[in-house]
């Protein structure tokens, strides 16, 4: 009996060990099906890092910029990347992302008001174009008249697009940018940094229509008779010049000065640069590249 008794203590402290240390089957399932963190996406990418010895960044006379690796949001380079100031044409990539959320690329639209300006695609008042001319009007050519064209086409009036314009930067996280019109005229309420526009880009360039037309060096797009023309000419001088470029847009105006984003990719990997208040965008965005390729390689994680 006595051994019956040892026997049956020494179960039931074998049983309690037992739960004590078995693992907990929930908490590890639930370890693993936890949403992944924004601080653990630069993990799934190879990301770049400086080469042993880097040379010094250019020299440039832009008040702000920003290079960043696309894939993974590194940061290689940055000058007053928070600054606020007025980001001109940039615009137009916010107006062709909510456009093509209001409106089909295939929609047919008459043209019913003609915003005059110096940078045009050549619309009249009565033209019946698709959106998708209008689109490749806007960033290929940095059409004002294509970018309202697209604003009154794909809402019931300016006020509703551009709200819609500034709801679309709140959501992609871009909290220093404001806009006033969709195609990116001075206006003191009017600003982003290139921070935000360099978030922009990216998401720009995710979509594939857009990506097409903003790597366009030059095209022609007619209205729905056949019967008028537009001749469409890139202002981006890089594309082309520059290996790997391909995009994104341009700005100027006589605030802002030169403003010039790009997207180049090499080897598989892309950087967006952001250039802002420049006094030349086109050799300072060439300037920043070629720095960024060459002092950085990419790993994996």
């Amino acid at each position: 009996m006595k051994y019956v008794r040892f026997l049956i203590i020494a179960l039931i402290f074998a049983s309690l060990l037992l739960v004590i240390t078995k693992p907990n089957v929930e908490t590890r399932v639930k370890k693993k099906t936890q949403p992944l963190q924004t601080e653990d996406l630069p993990k799934l990418f190879p990301y770049p890092l400086p080469v042993e010895n880097p040379q010094p960044s250019p020299q440039i006379s832009a008040q702000s910029a920003v290079i960043i690796d696309a894939k993974s949001g590194v940061v290689l380079f940055e000058k007053n990347p928070h600054l606020r100031l007025l980001p001109a044409s940039t615009a137009k990539l916010m107006t062709a992302l909510v456009a093509l959320e209001k409106c089909s690329p295939d929609d047919v639209v008459t043209v019913t008001y003609i915003e005059q300006s110096p940078n045009s695609m050549g619309l009249s008042q009565g033209d019946k174009v698709t959106i998708k001319s209008l689109l490749y009007g806007m960033l290929v050519v940095s059409g004002n008249d294509a970018a309202y064209a697209l604003a009154y086409s794909c809402s019931n009036n300016i006020g509703e697009f551009v709200r819609e314009m500034n709801q679309k930067a709140l959501e992609l996280g871009m909290n220093n940018t404001h806009y006033t019109n969709p195609a990116g005229f001075d206006d003191p309420a009017y600003f982003s940094t290139a921070s935000d526009l360099a978030k922009l880009a990216k998401v720009s360039v995710s979509n594939p229509l857009i990506a097409k037309i903003v790597a366009t060096k030059s095209t022609v797009v007619t209205d729905l008779t056949g019967n008028k023309t537009y001749f469409l000419q890139s202002t981006n001088e890089l594309l082309e010049e520059v290996e790997g470029v391909i995009g994104v847009k341009t700005g100027q105006t006589e605030g802002s000065k030169e403003i010039l984003l790009s997207q180049t990719a090499r080897n598989g990997n892309t950087i967006i640069t952001v250039i802002l208040k420049s006094e030349s965008r086109f050799v300072e965005s060439k300037a920043l590249i070629e720095w960024a390729f060459k002092n950085h390689y990419w790993v994996n994680p």
